[in-house]
């Protein structure tokens, strides 16, 4: 019977499995970017994983999230999403943290002993502690920007936050981060005009203060452009 790496293991050889099967990785939002991101690492055969997110399925997310059903509104996208993950890999070594990230627990969650860190959080304040965490730690990151009111796939791509344009989520973030002298950040962003017809404000909860509308896909590419970068970089570490 075939393994189930097995073609994962024709593609990066049998040395750039062992470096995914010896990785550790932390994705923090399980949304529609972390979502995809997780299972994409999971299914390349990275070895352990730490998921953060204290959400439940909304019906509001069915349009865009992997966990999200009409079977699964109301359940914790941390125990949807981590159960599928095992199912795909029952050797996955595998940490669930149920929580909405405050800004503290964010610039605490990060240790040196992960090998990257995907940054899938859509509120800037724990968005800012979390890279300020890895910074500090010297552990790679990388962060998803607005996804958000976006339509064209081509238009996505990932490069240092300092050459992002037309994305005003990078705009503050980089600000901000400009300000605790970090200059340097590799993000996913799209370069096409936000839609600001789609804008939505909100009550602020859990940091979040508004919202665009989005659609079916944009989200799964920023998560697939943050695993892809990702697991380049275990294969070849």
């Amino acid at each position: 019977m075939a393994e189930w790496t097995e073609r994962a293991e024709l593609l990066f050889t049998k040395e750039g499995l062992v470096n995914l099967q010896n990785s550790n990785v932390l994705v923090v939002g399980l949304g529609g970017v972390g979502s995809f991101a997780a299972e994409f690492l999971a299914r390349a055969g990275v070895g352990s994983m730490t998921i953060v997110d204290g959400d439940v399925v909304d019906i509001t997310n069915i349009n865009r999230q992997l966990p999200a059903l009409h079977s699964t509104v109301g359940e914790p996208k941390i125990k949807i999403v981590g159960d599928r993950l095992m199912d795909i890999n029952p050797e996955l070594k595998l940490t669930r943290v149920q929580e909405f990230l405050s800004p503290e627990r964010a610039f605490e969650i990060v240790s040196s002993e992960f090998d990257y860190v995907l940054d899938c959080i859509d509120s800037i304040t724990p968005k800012l502690n979390l890279i300020m965490g890895a910074k500090r730690n010297r552990v790679k990151i990388i962060s998803s920007m607005g996804a958000g009111g976006k339509m064209l796939a081509s238009k996505v791509k990932v490069a240092d936050i300092s050459n992002t344009t037309n994305c005003y989520f990078s705009k503050t973030i980089r600000k901000r981060l400009k300000e605790v002298k970090i200059n340097k950040l590799k993000v996913v962003f799209s370069s096409e005009i936000q839609d600001a017809k789609s804008l939505k404000l909100t009550d602020g909860k859990n940091f979040k203060k508004s919202f665009y509308g989005t659609n079916s896909y944009m989200p799964g590419l920023f998560g697939l452009h943050m695993a892809e970068t990702v697991i380049r970089y275990l294969i070849s570490k």
